[in-house]
């Protein structure tokens, strides 16, 4: 476990270098790859990938916060506008996200779920975007406490890019 503090004095060259996000590159591209691999057993197409990358992310990533839940919600609260009025958001939003992500493995109510996760994901940018704009420098909680990874313009991506495909997949339904 890290001793290192979620928050950091202002550092311009932090998050600066690729290697800062390898945590999170690297999750990404497995699940992709293993949404690939998933889409592949049945019919490949683009929405079974799209259904099966955001699962397997979302539940990897809803994984993560719960390993710590304290200190996610402790990040969380940071920047996120929910959590900053109610602390018990930080310790519902990673069963959302696992809710979500089970719900695009098993393509149950895909409508729902393409919509709770446009919900959630467009009103965590607004919480990321505000803090960049700040200045706010901490660790992303989108790693849970277990990776150090700080919170930037690929959160905000990240967020937006999901909600996007949640949308894409809502037009494609």
């Amino acid at each position: 476990m890290s001793t290192k503090p979620a928050f950091q004095t202002h550092d311009d060259s932090r998050g600066a270098h690729l290697a800062a996000y390898i945590p999170l590159i690297t999750l990404v591209s497995i699940a992709a790859l293993a949404g690939f691999a998933t889409a592949m057993s049945t019919e490949l197409t683009m929405m079974r990938w799209m259904h099966y990358f955001m699962g397997f992310f979302l539940c990897t990533f809803a994984m993560l916060k719960l390993f710590h839940p304290n200190a996610f919600a402790d990040g969380f609260e940071m920047y996120d506008l929910l959590a900053k009025r109610f602390r018990g958001y930080g310790y519902i939003y990673p069963y959302i996200e696992l809710m979500l992500g089970l719900g695009y493995l098993s393509f149950l109510l895909p409508e729902v779920t393409y919509t709770l996760t446009i919900i959630v994901l467009t009103f965590g940018a607004i919480g990321v975007l505000k803090a960049l704009n700040e200045g706010l420098d901490i660790n992303c909680p989108c790693m849970g406490s277990v990776l150090d990874v700080p919170l930037s313009t690929v959160t905000l991506t990240e967020d937006l890019a999901m909600a996007g495909m949640a949308i894409v997949l809502l037009i494609m339904f």
